[in-house]
């Protein structure tokens, strides 16, 4: 038996499919969906044979997990309890898109174990939601930050993408007040990147949207760090804010290199050197889970070269820093990193430029 820090649970299901969208993900039947729950529950009692706990974070991710239900997102938290075991204090998350929550559901998650909430708002310029064939009005997400504070989530995350064709300087600032203004403990900002295989990469190669230039996703950057660090969220990784204690712990848990098993279709996990993740449709998923065979897809034992390379590769993006290495005072004198306090950090430009300071430091 091995302690393992995190429990990653996929929800592979979507009301519809953002053209941005590369995930994992599918549009399924509410008949489907329903019996989602007791599917992932049979993998945690798969993983229950070789874990023990107490689990320090539950993250539900996606897809859209809250369009299963509170119920079911209990449900599957309470196996998790039951077989391995949750920490006192556990970090339990969920992500939800706007227009799956309510009231109701949030006050259902939390009296039902859920301590956080990542909201996917993206914007709040209805034609870069447009664009992002995204299905909520602008002012949903904010909305939905205000109902799970009500309900007594402390820890609110709202998830913003930057550089969406038609976008400007002025669209991004607006969105970026307007979650402000939902007094959030915690933004993510991610640059849109255009995925091969997608609907938007599709119309980028035909000519009829531009991708997103580098230069301007640079300067949005800096605005996003700007507004956030005055209105008191600090970059600690490099697409995330947060106040004090607002941090998410289970996506540390990853930066970190820490031991967590993914759960569902298409869920990766990594324990002791070792990765893998599981077969990616629902279909073979619930035949293999319900057969009580394991889903994995494949995995794969990682040398000490590569654990060396992404430890790097992970621990450079925290503000904590890491530990200066042989190539670190020439980084800093071009302006990549600051080495005060003993510790090698980032600076602004570093981060617009971290994939260099990796290969500069591990390559």
């Amino acid at each position: 038996m091995r302690i393992v820090a995190g429990v990653y649970v996929h929800v592979p299901y979507c009301t519809s499919r953002c053209g941005y969208c590369d995930f994992n993900t599918y549009v399924a039947p509410a008949g489907e969906r329903a019996g989602y729950a007791a599917l992932a529950m049979l993998e945690v009692e798969q993983a229950a044979r070789r874990l023990t706990g107490p689990v320090d974070t539950v993250f539900f991710g996606g897809g859209t997990p809250t369009l299963l239900g509170a119920a079911d997102l209990v449900a599957i938290l309470r196996a998790i309890d039951e077989r391995i075991g949750l920490a006192p204090g556990a970090e339990v998350t969920t992500e939800a898109n706007p227009e799956t929550v309510s009231p109701a559901v949030f006050e259902a998650l939390r009296a039902g174990g859920f301590t956080r909430v990542s909201l996917g708002m993206q914007s709040a310029a209805p034609h870069v939601l447009a664009a992002l064939d995204r299905v909520h009005t602008p002012g949903r997400a904010v909305e939905a930050a205000r109902e799970a504070r009500a309900a007594g989530f402390e820890h609110v995350s709202l998830d913003l993408i930057y550089g969406t064709p038609g976008e400007t300087d002025d669209d991004w600032r607006a969105s970026l007040a307007t979650a402000l203004g939902a007094e959030p403990d915690h933004v993510s900002a991610y640059a849109l990147t255009v995925e091969r295989g997608t609907a938007l990469h599709a119309k980028v190669r035909r000519g009829e949207l531009q991708a997103p230039d580098d230069d301007v996703l640079a300067d949005r950057y800096a605005i996003a760090d700007e507004l956030l660090e005055a209105a008191g969220l600090r970059w600690y990784e490099i697409s995330n804010w947060a106040r004090a204690g607002g941090e998410c712990r289970h996506n540390l848990g990853y930066w970190h290199d820490a031991d967590w098993w993914g759960i569902g279709p298409g869920a990766h996990s990594h324990m002791a050197g070792e990765r893998w993740w599981n077969v990616k449709r629902p279909a073979e998923y619930a035949e293999r889970v319900l057969a009580g065979a394991s889903p994995a897809a494949g995995r794969e034992r990682l040398d000490a070269a590569t654990r060396a390379f992404e430890q790097v590769m992970l621990g450079v993006r925290l503000a904590e820093g890491f530990a200066a290495t042989p190539g670190a005072e020439q980084l800093a004198a071009d302006g990549l990193l600051d080495l005060a306090g003993g510790r090698a950090v980032l600076t602004l430009r570093g981060r617009l430029l971290a994939d260099r300071v990796v290969l500069a430091l591990a390559g």
